[in-house]
């Protein structure tokens, strides 16, 4: 068998004393991550809306189909016969009238802070709504090689917003409508020597009538907001 050597150089004791180390570095120089972020913001939302909607209609929708069909079929009828009589009488007298005024006064002037300074301290108000929203702060720091922290957030977050948004909607609506439908539908299928007949008649008198109506939508919103 064969004898396997290591010829290789090999280090004396003196020459490893001989050798120099470096020391790791300050644990400020180890962090990987170390962010801060301040955000301050302001915001002033304002959307008076104001709807009004006032309609008549008359609507009628006579419908007459007839569908006949051989699928796979031999030696075979299929007859669809469809008739239809419709009158249709639609009288319509009245007034539609949509009335949306709209009367709106916005003052947020002193609403917001600036995003560009610091933040104030700002003292709560009476109402509710005027109420600054509160700070959020967040501190995370996590994890640690040699000593060093891997991740460290600082994070300040300052949020005040006038949010406001009165809306006024009304509709009125006086609507006639009528929709007879007639249908005829006959098919054979994969059949031999067959017949398939559809008939149907359908026979309508619609009469609608609306006399001295009136559909009348009014809307009127008159917001005052100071925020």
């Amino acid at each position: 068998m064969a004898t396997m050597t290591d010829d290789s150089a090999r280090f004396s004791l003196e020459e490893l004393g001989s050798e120099g180390g470096t020391l790791l570095p300050a644990k400020e120089v180890l962090s990987l991550l170390d962010l801060n972020v301040d955000v301050n913001l302001a915001l002033d939302l304002v959307a008076p809306i104001d709807l009004a909607v006032a309609g008549n209609l008359n609507v009628a929708l006579p419908i007459n189909g007839s569908v006949s069909a051989n699928a796979l079929s031999v030696l075979s009828n299929a007859a669809a016969q469809t008739n239809q009589g419709v009158m249709l009488d639609q009288v319509l007298t009245g007034e539609a009238i949509a009335y949306s005024p709209q009367s709106a006064s916005v003052d947020q002037s002193a609403g917001g802070t600036d995003s560009t300074a610091a933040p104030e301290p700002i003292a709560p108000a009476p109402a509710p709504a005027a109420s600054p929203a509160p700070a959020a702060t967040a501190d995370t720091t996590t994890g640690s090689l040699l000593e060093g922290d891997l991740l460290n957030i600082n994070a300040k977050i300052t949020l005040d917003a006038n949010l406001a948004a009165p809306i006024a909607g009304s509709v009125a609506l006086n609507a006639n409508a009528a929709a007879p439908i007639d249908a005829a539908v006959a098919a054979n299928v994969g059949s031999i020597g067959s017949e398939a007949i559809a008939v149907t008649d359908q026979q309508a008198i619609i009469t609608q009538t609306m006399d001295g109506v009136l559909a009348q939508a009014t809307a009127a919103q008159d917001a005052d907001i100071s925020q």
